[in-house]
């Protein structure tokens, strides 16, 4: 087994003299990808507004907790794997997140911590199902995803962890947001970056690092290359399994704080779809869903891609339906592109 990953996809060997197409290579068809939503940017600027400079400080703000969520799909998907449950357990995050903050008063280094722990639970559960009963990882974490989403209605009551606390007597008591919710939705340099950003931005770091130069990122595409080999050659096929939803699953919960901190409130609802937006970020970046191909640089041009995308649609107007529907077609260009590759 390579000590070195592949970290942009190889492109498939050709014979000598004759150059390898542009589009073999995941990272020009990445690259593509965003000059062209980049293009449609200038083409159809909602009269000015895409040229403005918050413009691009909202689209790096809206896709940060979407594309926390796609760091931690990445581990998942260079192993072979698939995780849907991401968005429910994003909701679930966001939920207790919101009653350990608000409601209980809890400091923030312990609802941080019990919310990681939580996600971490939630992933390293999908993935234990995986590894050991051998279910495939479609079914496993589409039980998750609703099993989360139930869990999240269950513990808020079916309502939104708000603000207002009922007392004792049934009246309602307004108190105040919470330090880390505060902290998280806060803007930073002179109120240029979002901190949002900056958790996303030291996620993709610690989860690229790990997928680059740590033996768990090497054992991640070995067993996502070929799993019977990566087995005879040694790798902890389980482990590697269970640590890869394990690291989905506290990504999930690190963007559900950060989704509850943005809206001020612990929504069971939150983090629908999203599941769907942030494969498609790791997808169109160029990390093959076959697994053992890809690589964190390639995700973060997805994020940006998929990002300015849903930041254009929005400021020309376009309704959310025509965006989900336009995301799902993305995902079937992306997937044909890489096998024709």
């Amino acid at each position: 087994m390579s000590e070195t990953p592949q970290h942009l996809e190889t492109p498939a060997p050709r014979s000598p003299g004759k150059p390898a197409a542009w589009h073999h290579a995941p990272l020009a068809r990445a690259l593509v990808s965003l000059a062209l939503v980049l293009a449609l940017g200038v083409i159809f600027p909602a009269e000015g507004a895409f040229f403005r400079l918050g413009t691009h400080q909202g689209a790096l703000r809206q896709a940060s907790v979407v594309g926390i969520l796609a760091c931690g799909l990445l581990p998942v998907i260079l192993a072979g794997g698939i995780d849907l449950s991401v968005g429910s357990v994003l909701g679930l995050s966001a939920v207790v997140a919101a009653k350990l903050s608000i409601h209980a008063g809890e400091p923030a280094w312990l609802s941080v911590l019990l919310v990681l722990g939580m996600g971490a639970a939630c992933g390293a559960a999908s993935g234990s199902v995986v590894a050991f009963a051998r279910v495939q990882p479609f079914v496993a974490t589409l039980a998750m995803m609703v099993f989360a989403r139930g869990l999240a209605k269950t513990t808020s009551g079916g309502t939104k962890v708000a603000t207002a606390v009922p007392g004792p007597d049934g009246v309602l008591r307004y108190v105040q947001v919470p330090p880390l919710f505060r902290a998280l939705d806060a803007q930073v340099f002179g109120g240029n970056v979002a901190a949002v950003t900056l958790v996303f931005l030291a996620i993709a770091a610690i989860v690229g690092v790990v997928c680059a130069r740590h033996r768990l990122g090497r054992y991640l595409y070995a067993v996502g290359g070929n799993e019977e080999a990566a087995r005879l050659s040694g790798v902890p096929v389980r482990a590697t399994k269970i640590l890869a939803y394990a690291i989905s699953g506290v990504c999930a919960a690190a963007a559900g704080i950060c989704q509850a901190a943005q809206e001020q409130q612990g929504d069971p609802e939150a983090g629908v779809t999203y599941e769907l937006t942030a494969i498609a970020m790791v997808v169109i970046g160029g990390t093959s869903l076959k697994g053992g191909r890809g690589g964190m640089g390639l995700t973060l041009l997805g994020v940006l891609t998929i990002g300015y995308l849903d930041k254009i649609l929005s400021i020309n107007a376009v309704p959310e339906a025509s965006r989900l529907m336009l995301t799902g077609a993305i995902v079937i260009v992306a997937a044909v592109a890489q096998k024709n590759a």
